[in-house]
């Protein structure tokens, strides 16, 4: 696409080609519609994209985000998506030193193993019970919300109507998590084991009286109706490659290295200025969807700008030429890392690291969850990596909020990195950095980025990956019919900061283009 000239007009231009941009864009091209997308970067996919990020390694990692839930098969299905995922075997290993033994948590590998997981950790069989009555209750939530994601937003009155138990209404959406978990167990470990899906990207306490963690747990646990975390064949960005291609072959334009820098409306017609390494252009269109966070799209339109979003999290890419061995001798690393492997994750560990990380301190004992993506799905790895038994790891580090980094973002980066492996390491029979790969040039294989990082190369604000705090999937004042309306009619916002927004799902991008396509 040329610079310095006003192209055609398009019914929609999209701002930004990540992936809920070319959902959209799939959707609105086999329609009919004229569209162009208009990426800043040179690739499209934002933050579900696979690379190479160690010199001269065979080794495609999906660098930021890395499981997939809350896509909804409807989307793989209405767009024709050569795309696939596998169920990991095991759900989750969490290691603990109890009566000066290592020993730990395996949730998995059928009912009777799990049962029985629980039993050696916690003496009997309450917690076990518990556990299946707590994950009932969210897997009925699970199969009435989950569908209502690509449907108009229902009010909050006929969403607590379909879900039809007060008990659940009351545990997810009323009072604070920590209030039913405490409830709920006894043991500290699973506690914590629990606490892990509210925290996720959010810096909240268990008690948290807003509820950030709520609406984080609530979005954990509906996926796909069952609340399930399945592996990407192929790494994340074999679904934004199929999304780009669905689009392509449907019509849809895609412009890379095209930065939007302004966006003028009057709300029945658009102009979209761009710039380019060659110059500057301008795309006229009938709408607007903005692939971007809510901060982004007050830039872009001259509005006020919304409150400051900040990110909470460490993630780190790591490629190993084994697994490691683990102290408890009756864990398999094969099985304990297929799943979530959480890190310092006990209940009051996780209240500590919060109640030291709002105070302006790194954790002493970060908190983090690791997997292995190639356990499941070995086609990320070069042919000749995945014979000799390589192995990816993929840590996210939980209750590091942005401001933490501000006084020198590499040397807090060093300085966290280096204290979460170091709790890794306490449940190893080996060092880690015993068994990390070197790339061409020597170095560990092993990368960590912080809030201000992806701040810096993906646009999050403040590093927040859902672009700001997660909504209730319900209409509240302002939320218009799918979510995605802005004050300007004829502008949608399509990226994570749409209501039901966040995490890799699709769903802003369809319901932006419903949007669309109910308007005359």
């Amino acid at each position: 696409m040329s610079a310095n000239e006003t192209t055609r007009a398009y019914d929609t231009v999209i701002v930004g080609g990540g992936h809920n941009g070319l959902v959209a864009a799939a959707y609105l091209a086999r329609a009919g519609r004229s569209v162009l997308v208009l990426e800043r970067l040179d690739h499209t996919g934002g933050a579900a994209v696979s690379t190479r990020p160690f010199a001269g390694v065979d080794a495609r990692l999906s660098r930021y985000s890395y499981l997939v839930s809350l896509l909804p098969r409807k989307i793989v299905r209405d767009l024709g998506l050569d795309f696939r995922v596998r169920a990991r075997t095991i759900s989750s290993y969490t290691p603990v030193e109890r009566a000066g033994r290592p020993t730990g948590l395996l949730v998995g590998g059928g009912e009777q193993r799990t049962r029985e997981a629980f039993a050696r950790l916690t003496g009997g069989d309450r917690e076990y019970r518990a556990w299946q009555r707590f994950y009932g209750m969210t897997g009925h939530v699970a199969q009435r919300v989950f569908p209502t994601l690509t449907e108009p937003l229902p009010t909050r009155d006929a969403l607590r109507r379909r879900i039809d138990d007060e008990t659940a209404w009351r545990t997810l959406f009323e009072e604070p998590l920590g209030v039913a978990v405490e409830r709920t167990f006894a043991d500290d470990l699973v506690r914590g084991v629990v606490l892990t899906d509210a925290l996720i990207g959010t810096f909240a306490d268990a008690h948290d009286p807003c509820l950030d963690q709520n609406r984080c747990f609530l979005y954990h646990v509906i996926g796909g109706g069952t609340g399930a975390w399945d592996v990407p064949v192929g790494g994340m960005g074999a679904l934004t490659d199929a999304l780009a291609a669905a689009a392509r072959s449907a019509g849809a334009r895609i412009a890379t290295g095209h930065e939007v820098v302004r966006i003028d409306t009057d709300g029945r017609t658009a102009e979209v200025a761009y710039r380019t390494a060659g110059g500057e252009g301008v795309a006229a269109a009938r709408h607007v969807l903005v692939n971007a966070s809510p901060a982004e799209l007050a830039a872009l339109t001259g509005d006020p700008a919304p409150e400051p979003a900040e990110g909470a999290q460490l993630k780190v890419n790591m490629l190993l030429t084994r697994l490691p061995r683990l102290r408890d001798p009756g864990a398999d690393p094969r099985e304990a890392f297929a799943g979530t492997f959480h890190i310092a994750e006990g209940y009051r560990q996780l209240a500590t690291a919060h109640a030291q990380a709002a105070a302006g301190e790194l954790p002493a004992a970060p908190p983090s969850e690791i997997y292995c993506h190639s356990l499941t799905d070995p086609t990320i790895l070069g042919a000749d990596l995945a014979e000799r038994g390589y192995q990816t790891l993929t840590l996210f580090g939980l209750h590091t909020p942005a401001r933490l980094f501000d006084r020198d973002n590499d040397a807090v980066r060093e300085e966290l990195l280096e204290s979460t492996l170091a709790q890794l390491d306490a449940h190893l029979a080996e060092p880690l950095a015993d068994c990390l790969a070197l790339d061409a040039d020597g170095r560990p294989c092993i990368e960590a980025k912080t809030p201000l990082d992806l701040e810096r190369d993906l646009r999050l604000p403040g590093g927040n990956i859902f672009h700001r705090a997660l909504s209730w999937p319900y209409a509240q004042d302002g939320s218009g019919r799918w979510g995605v309306e802005t004050r300007h009619a004829n502008v949608l916002l399509c990226g994570a900061g749409a209501v039901r927004g966040g995490g890799v799902s699709g769903v802003p991008g369809h319901n932006a283009a419903m949007a669309v396509l109910e308007r005359p």
